[in-house]
């Protein structure tokens, strides 16, 4: 269950950051059950520590005091730990030598449930392509994004936790070749007013995809590759980037009973005319997320990976056009036995179902859920064999994702809604259908 906070949560304006000196967050990131993480972005350099007490207790706990500053954007990451499980707790945000931040803020650790009681039931979100318009930087014509009241209609569902699933910004022509052009697009798009409360309410992972890593349909050879690598660090609170001591985003965390694994599709990407073996993921990648997988003891294994790995059309910038690697890839996971594998894929600027099964019964889906703010595709892609019927979207959207059922019978109960929170299509995936 979500943690509701004691002060009702207001909705942070313009004026609230002015005063407190605050540009945009709190957020909050990762949550374990002994540590999570706050982040935050002020307008100005600014000392500032965070004070935090488990719900009902009058003891008072303290973070250590940060300085913020001009060189990473003002921005604060709070790492908090020596926390209890299944704990809720109350925060307020203190800086030193400012108005005084009165709101009362909140965040939970998560439950030690092993070996005790069934899994916590679990609510997510998830979407991909948040287009914030600044005009001055856009192409001329009609504005790309809008409908960003979509983010308020996801925090009325009250998730856990938001998975972003890439081009969670959309670097302009002005931004991806400068340090102060890419922190310059992150804090603008991270300051919208409608996001604040879904950043702030619940725990938000993301992954990226190529309009957060470089130019559009950017590839491993983008000369500025680590700058964008830099500011994703930045701005997002996962735990941990890499793996394997190499470059990227890719990681793993768990959420419940429910193992998440978050895979980097560019920063190793060929180009897509290479002559040479293509591949997006590579080698490396692979091997250590077929490990990871056989040794998950997860109902369900969540891969989130900022393009469609399943869809049979080769279309664009999916795994299809990169045949021979996508075959690897699911002649390993074939290999090893591994169950309970959906991957979670966004920037198509549609949304479907795939599930694939092979003549010996292997079963994959690939869940697509795309866009959040930018433009809806029009383009009328009917070719992909493997989509479930019915589950096609041309509109901003979003999903809602609950896990939930006993160990040995789990259930994905997923939703489509609309950007106004009307359902537009469900379905849902048992543990045993694999």
């Amino acid at each position: 269950m979500r943690l509701a906070t004691i002060i009702p949560f207001v909705f942070i304006t313009t004026s609230l950051f002015s005063q407190t000196t605050i540009k945009s967050g709190p957020m909050l990131g990762y949550a374990e059950m002994r540590e999570t993480l706050i982040w935050v972005q002020f307008e100005k350099t600014v000392e500032a520590q965070i004070k935090y007490w488990p719900l009902g207790s009058r003891d008072t706990l303290v973070s250590e005091t940060q300085t913020s500053n001009s060189e990473s954007a003002f921005v604060l990451k709070f790492v908090i730990g020596n926390l209890e499980p299944g704990t809720n707790y109350n925060y307020i945000i203190d800086a030193k030598n400012e108005q005084k931040i009165e709101k009362v803020f909140s965040f939970k650790t998560q439950v030690l449930w092993q070996h005790r009681t069934e899994p916590p039931s679990l609510k997510f979100a998830l979407g991909s392509c948040t287009y914030i318009n600044e005009l001055e930087y856009d192409r001329p014509g009609n504005p790309y994004g809008g409908d960003y009241d979509i983010f308020e209609t996801i925090n009325r569902m009250n998730p856990d936790l938001m998975l972003w699933l890439g081009d969670n910004i959309y670097l302009r022509e002005s931004d991806y070749n400068s340090r102060s052009g890419i922190l310059h697009r992150y804090t603008h798009t991270r300051s919208t007013p409608e996001m604040q409360n879904l950043l702030a309410n619940c725990n938000n992972y993301a992954i990226w995809d190529d309009h957060d890593f470089g130019p559009n349909d950017a590839d491993g050879s983008f000369v500025h590759k680590d700058l964008t690598l830099d500011a994703f660090k930045l701005f997002w609170g996962n735990n941990g980037y890499g793996v394997d001591g190499k470059p990227g985003i890719t990681n793993q965390f768990t959420y419940g009973d429910v193992d998440f694994f978050l895979l980097d599709n560019r920063y190793n990407r060929t180009p897509q005319f290479d002559k040479l073996e293509k591949q997006i993921l590579g080698e490396d990648q692979i091997n250590w997320l077929v490990a990871a997988l056989k040794s998950s003891k997860a109902s369900f294994k969540l891969v989130a990976v900022g393009g469609q790995v399943l869809n049979s059309s080769a279309i664009f910038e999916n795994h299809e056009v990169f045949k021979k690697e996508k075959e690897t890839l699911i002649s390993k996971l074939k290999a090893e036995n591994i169950e309970g594998v959906v991957f979670l894929t966004g920037d198509r600027h549609h949304t479907e179902l795939s599930k694939y099964v092979d003549s010996d019964g292997f079963t994959l889906y690939d869940l697509t859920v795309s866009p959040l703010t930018s433009s809806p595709t029009k383009f009328n892609d009917e070719a992909n064999k493997f989509r479930v019927k019915d589950t096609k979207i041309h509109e901003r959207n979003y999903a809602i994702i609950d896990v939930i059922g006993p160990l040995e019978n789990r259930t994905l109960e997923i939703v489509i809604f609309n950007k106004m929170g009307e359902m537009l299509w469900n379905n849902r995936i048992n543990i045993n259908d694999f």
